[in-house]
């Protein structure tokens, strides 16, 4: 993110930071938590099989290539987000 995309709180807690102004207060416990959640939610142990057109698949792995992954990579990633509600539409005007 550029800095003149930043609000006036946005740069100051930026500013804060670069000045070595907060600390961490990130537990050996909570980082050994963290980590192993983190696992957890990268962990592939299911296999799918889904019939989707050619159109979308040659789709799909053009995006793909574009981003410089694999296309079941692109495809699980996509399915993650979804699931977990951090994929937005797209606002067309």
């Amino acid at each position: 993110m550029k800095m003149n995309q930043l609000d006036a709180e946005e740069q100051e807690i930026l500013h804060d930071f670069e000045a070595g102004e907060y600390e961490s207060v990130l537990t050996p416990e909570r980082r050994e938590m963290l980590a192993l959640a983190a696992q957890e939610t990268v962990k592939k142990d299911k296999r799918i099989n889904i019939r989707i057109s050619a159109r979308d698949l040659d789709a799909l792995q053009r995006r793909a290539l574009e981003e410089g992954m694999p296309y079941q990579t692109l495809i699980a990633s996509i399915l993650h987000k979804y699931v977990s509600g951090s994929l937005m539409p797209v606002q067309r005007s």
